[in-house]
Parts: C-alpha cells; sequence; structure tokens
C-alpha cells in the first residue's frame, strides 16, 4: 500500500514511481496555506534523481474552484503577492520535469482548471463536473501570463470560447474539444490518471524538462516572471 503523508491541506501518495498529490479542503480554493503545501511537495518531485512522474486530483466535488478571492479581499494587502504565486505555480507545474497528469474528480474553475491544463494529460470524472474559465462573468481579466498559458495548451477556437464566453465544459465537451485526455467513471479516474502517469514515468527528467522549456518557453518566461513582478 503507498505511503501517505498528510499535510492540513494536501496528502501526498507514492504508487511506485508515480507521486499523486490530493488536494483535500473543500473547494481547494488556491489559500497561501495550499500554496505552501503545493511546494513543499513539487519540492520533493523535483528533488528526486530517478525518473518519475507527478498527478494532481481533488477531493469530493471539486478538483479546485481557483483563487481564494474572500482570503484577497479580507488580506487586500498580500493579494498581489497571492496571484504572483499562482502564476508561480503554474509555471512550476507547466514546466516540471517529469511528466504529469491531472485527475479531474469534479469542478475546475478558473485558475482550478488553468492549473489543470498545465498538466501534459488529464483524466476527467464523466458524470458530474465542469471544466470553466469564468473570468468574462466575473468581471476579471486574465493577466497576460494567463492568457499565454492557455493558448499554449488549448487551440485557438476552444481557448476563444473557453475564455469569451465562460462555457462550462462537461467531461465529454471537454473531451471533443481536446481540454483533456480521457473521460472515466468516478471510481476510476485517480487509477487511470496513475495508469497514464505509469506508462510515461521511466522518461529522463532531463529530457521532458528541455522538450517543455523549448514547446513554452515565452509562457513560462511570462509567468514566472509575474510570480516575481
Amino acid at each position: 500500500m503507498p505511503h501517505a503523508v498528510e499535510f492540513d491541506r494536501l496528502a501526498v501518495e507514492s504508487h511506485g514511481p508515480v507521486t499523486v498529490l490530493r488536494m483535500c479542503h473543500g473547494e481547494n480554493r488556491l489559500h497561501p496555506d495550499l500554496l505552501d503545501e503545493l511546494g513543499v511537495a513539487l519540492d520533493q518531485v523535483e528533488l528526486a534523481e530517478r525518473p518519475g512522474a507527478l498527478v494532481l486530483t481533488g477531493t469530493g466535488k471539486f478538483f479546485s474552484n481557483g483563487l481564494d478571492l474572500d482570503h484577497m479581499a479580507e488580506r487586500p494587502e498580500i493579494a498581489e503577492q497571492t496571484l504572483a504565486r499562482v502564476h508561480a505555480l503554474l509555471g512550476r507545474t507547466l514546466g516540471l520535469g517529469v511528466p504529469t497528469v491531472a485527475a479531474i474528480n469534479g469542478h475546475a474553475f478558473a485558475a482550478g482548471a488553468m492549473l489543470a491544463v498545465t498538466f501534459d494529460e488529464a483524466v476527467m470524472r464523466g458524470d458530474r463536473g465542469f471544466f470553466c474559465l469564468p473570468e468574462a462573468d466575473l468581471g476579471l481579466p486574465f493577466t497576460p501570463a494567463m492568457t499565454a498559458l492557455i493558448t499554449s495548451r488549448l487551440s485557438a477556437p476552444v481557448a476563444h470560447r473557453a475564455m469569451v464566453t465562460a462555457k462550462r465544459y462537461s467531461a465529454s465537451d471537454a473531451l471533443a474539444a481536446g481540454i483533456i485526455t480521457e473521460v472515466a467513471a468516478d471510481d476510476v479516474v485517480l487509477d487511470r490518471a496513475i495508469t497514464r502517469a505509469q506508462a510515461l514515468a521511466t522518461k529522463p527528467r532531463h529530457v521532458i524538462a528541455a522538450i517543455k522549456r523549448c514547446l513554452y518557453g515565452k509562457t513560462l518566461d511570462l509567468l514566472l516572471g509575474a510570480a516575481h513582478d
């Protein structure tokens, strides 16, 4: 059985060469505490020398519901810093030197949807949950770095529709649009993601990192640059 290390908002499991990070705090909004724990877990993934892979998932009805806007409103003095840290997380997972698979167990909204698209592949629950970029409805424009991320990972027509109309994509819609790789039943979403990750886990880290840098160099520079502005 895999050994689990419990944080307050995150659980870390090992499945052979695959590390599974499970966000487990309600709607899994990107609160500074969750960002802290994800950062520690990603440090561990990056420090490992052997090849491997990463799976990220959530719990219950939510993969991630995006930024913790309530917390940012309550703490306006750290709102910009929190947004910068989210940019840093998106850049880090996009450029990670191991293959990555998102197990989208429920709703993936706003920055939570952006986090999902930083992963190389994605398996989404078929019976409930939506992928959505609702910023147009919320009156929140995308940052240049977020726009670069979305347009680098989604086709131009899909990115346009998702960003401008705030369309809610069911799993079947997301598969047809090329947003995700596979639709699975609720009880096997994580298993299917782990299986996909295991099939990719032997690839050399330095090669994966170099390929991602070549593919997404400008986007990574924008995301990581925004993190340090």
